[in-house]
């Protein structure tokens, strides 16, 4: 692949893969920074390259010794000065409509003063924007899906799933109740009042948009009383804090071809009391769509859909668990802008790698344990092989690696007669990671099946339980001579599995592995967690997770100082209230520091007092414990409480960022083994090993940066 600098569009091309560019920004001078006596033009709403929807909200800086009265704007010579109204002392700003799709150059003129310029590119509001062509087939669910009244949206009007835009008022009841106003004219008996973080008592009234972008069915809601009439973009109402929550939904298996029948959920009392406008699409739930990077187009343009309604956000907070987290991370880091702070629980760095790495071993793993080589390790032994803090996290894992076979998890609204099936209907729809991510990572020429980055060659598996003696070397050697791969449909293979060295390389340079040095430096991140890893049926929210953000924000960016990480057990300890209020606190802060210093700096210089690593003792009446969180077990207060176990790859050696697709090799070495090895043993390993071991010390093969951020995908 080549690449330039994200000044200019790039394409990174190769045979049987995606295309790439890096989205262009906006392109006139920033604000505060033009040239002396010219205007200059912003998109507000929106990156200038990725507007959508036909409209746009649109800035004009406006020289001090310029009349604004005189300032005329234009979109390729249509007249839309009327759209404008004069904001602060020296701008305009107006909701530019009506934008023809493809490029749109807008002009603001004024006597005596240089013309200022901007382009905008105009997508469908059906999508796409910038995560490649739509995928077929697509099922529409907004018959089946519920508003916040109870009703549905119907049948959709055209192929792309739209519904018309509707909009519902909600009311808090006295009882702590969401209900429909039954009468926008007429205030109910029972009618709370809201009390927003700026101190404004309102009535408890919240606006809700539902509608369709991206394919997506969207919600927003915001506090504002009918009486007050329409939200104006340009002026902020009583109830709205200007701040904006953006949800992100969990899950992953299933997720592939449907619309989706529900979001996150919107009517959220700790936002909404406090005033904050609450978004989400049901394609930012992981359960119905496990791709980050279409994830991370919708929350753009439902984002941008937002700010044409309401107004410029001063900051956005996302907030996730599970599915919901690879989402916060994942576009705080590849789509710097979108999501100023993040609030990410039972979280993992990302869903490709730190996450289906860990679900291929499980599934290598289990399948050995109990079908190749049966009752030949105990069960603490094969504890001790995954690394995992409780044995039944095995099958657990094991289970959820379906994800990655097309035909394990297909959501039930896809018709069977459109599944893929090896022997009948090859040609059918693949319902796993890899084919969802098609537009990423492009297809293998030969066979039409998608590229993927898994590989689990040269790993030795249980490497640390046999320097523990925990394991037998004989039963190491006949784990790592039997355990095998999975082939292209995820099905049990002899050989190991090899990765596809292209969709490593692409994995890597577009963010799909997390690298954590894009957006995500400047990001404050709070990353909270219910302890599962002892879960009585084993569980994959497992704390080690958290610590490879951690590891990848360290090898990028020197520091992980933007990420706070709270622990608890049972619900016992922080609150989602109070992180919310902590966000607000953080970034208010960073905000309203105009100095030259790095973003880090401001980072560390305005995290609220209080907020800092910490743990929860278990039970009722949990009390804090204020510490840095580490890894390991038993060796500080939190994880004694809290171990922090590992992966089958941390077993066999490898560290907790858990970022490298495919080793690179290195010859067998006695030294490896802390327990005595025979000669004979020593030439079955070399046997095993024929290409090698995994020298983790060394990056992986085609372990790289980023390309850049705002990459654009297209197939050739």
């Amino acid at each position: 692949m080549l690449f330039t600098g994200a000044a200019r569009p790039v394409r990174l091309g190769l045979a049987g893969t995606a295309f790439i560019s890096v989205l262009a920004g906006v392109t006139a001078t920033p604000a505060g920074s033009q040239e002396a006596g010219k205007l200059t033009v912003t998109a507000v709403s929106s990156r200038a390259g990725t507007v959508s929807g036909g409209d746009a909200l649109i800035r004009v800086e406006v020289p001090a010794s310029v009349p604004r009265g005189g300032v005329r704007v234009e979109a390729d010579g249509r007249d839309l000065t009327s759209s404008f109204r004069p904001v602060g002392d020296h701008a305009l700003m107006g909701l530019v409509k009506d934008l023809t799709e493809g490029a749109n150059k807008l002009t603001a003129r004024a006597p005596g003063a240089g013309a200022g310029q901007l382009t905008l590119k105009n997508h469908p509001v059906t999508g796409p924007v910038f995560a490649g062509p739509h995928e077929q087939p697509f099922v529409c669910d907004t018959a089946a899906f519920k508003t916040v009244t109870g009703a549905t949206l119907g049948q959709p009007t055209d192929q792309d799933c739209s519904v018309e835009t509707r909009i519902d008022y909600m009311y808090r009841t006295t009882a702590g109740t969401f209900v429909p106003l039954p009468d926008e004219n007429t205030r109910p008996a029972d009618l709370a009042t809201a009390t927003t973080s700026e101190g404004k008592a309102v009535p408890y009234i919240v606006r809700v948009e539902t509608g369709t972008i991206n394919r997506g069915i969207y919600e927003t809601a915001v506090l504002l009383d009918p009486e007050s009439g329409t939200p104006d973009p340009l002026e902020r109402g009583p109830g709205w804090n200007g701040r904006l929550v953006y949800g992100f939904g969990g899950g992953c298996d299933n997720g592939w071809y449907v619309q989706g029948r529900k979001t996150v959920g919107i009517m959220n009392d700790a936002y909404l009391s406090k005033g904050y406008g609450v978004a989400s699409s049901t394609l930012n739930v992981f359960g119905n769509n496990c791709n980050d990077l279409l994830a991370a187009e919708t929350m753009s343009m439902v984002k941008e859909r937002f700010v044409e309604t309401y107004g410029e956000p001063a900051f956005t907070i996302g907030n996730g668990c599970s599915g919901g987290s690879y989402q916060t991370h994942q576009i705080a880091d590849n789509y710097p802008g979108l999501l100023d702070g993040i609030l990410s629980g039972c979280s993992f760095p990302d869903v490709g790698f730190g996450t289906i790495q860990t679900l291929s071993d499980a599934l290598l793993l289990n399948r050995y344990f109990k079908n190749v080589a049966p009752d030949t390790f105990t069960q603490e032994q094969q504890r001790a092989v995954s690394g995992f803090g409780k044995w039944e996290s095995i099958g657990s894992l094991a289970r959820a690696a379906g994800r990655i076979d097309p035909t394990g998890f297909c959501p039930a609204q896809l018709p069977q007669a459109q599944r893929y099936d090896p022997d009948t209907n090859p040609d059918g729809a693949r319902c796993d990671v890899y084919s969802h991510t098609v537009n990423v990572y492009g297809k293998v020429p030969a066979t039409g099946k998608p590229r993927r980055p898994l590989d689990n060659t040269g790993i030795q598996y249980g490497l640390a339980a046999l320097n523990k003696s925990a394991i037998g070397v004989d039963q190491f050697i006949d784990l790592n001579r039997r355990i095998g791969g999975l082939d292209d449909d995820a099905q049990p293979a002899a050989q190991r599995t090899a990765a596809d060295l292209q969709a490593v390389r692409t994995a890597y340079r577009t963010g799909r592995l997390l690298n954590g040095g894009g957006g995500l430096a400047d990001v404050p991140i709070i990353d909270y967690r219910d302890y599962t890893d002892d879960a009585a049926t084993g569980d994959m929210h497992m704390r080690f997770q958290s610590f490879s953000t951690r590891a990848r924000l360290d090898k990028a960016n020197g520091t992980h100082a933007n990420q706070v990480m709270l622990t608890r057990a049972d619900g016992h300890g922080f609150t989602l209230a109070g992180m919310v209020a902590d966000m607000d606190h953080w970034l208010t802060g960073i905000k309203g520091d105009s100095g030259d210093d790095a973003p880090i700096e401001k980072i560390v210089r305005h995290r609220p007092e209080g907020l800092a690593d910490a743990c929860w003792t278990r039970g009722t009446g949990a009390k804090k414990i204020t510490e840095p969180q580490v890894e390991g077990i038993g060796t500080t207060e939190c994880n004694t409480l809290y171990p922090v176990w590992t992966s089958p790859r941390m077993v066999a050696g490898a560290d907790v960022a858990n970022d490298i697709v495919k080793c690179r090799k290195r010859p067998v070495d006695r030294s490896d083994y802390q327990v005595p090895v025979t000669d004979a043993q020593l030439d079955d390993l070399k046997a095993v090993f024929r290409d090698g071991v995994c020298d983790w010390s060394t990056p992986g093969a085609g372990q790289q940066g980023l390309a850049g951020t705002w990459l654009s995908f297209d197939q050739n």
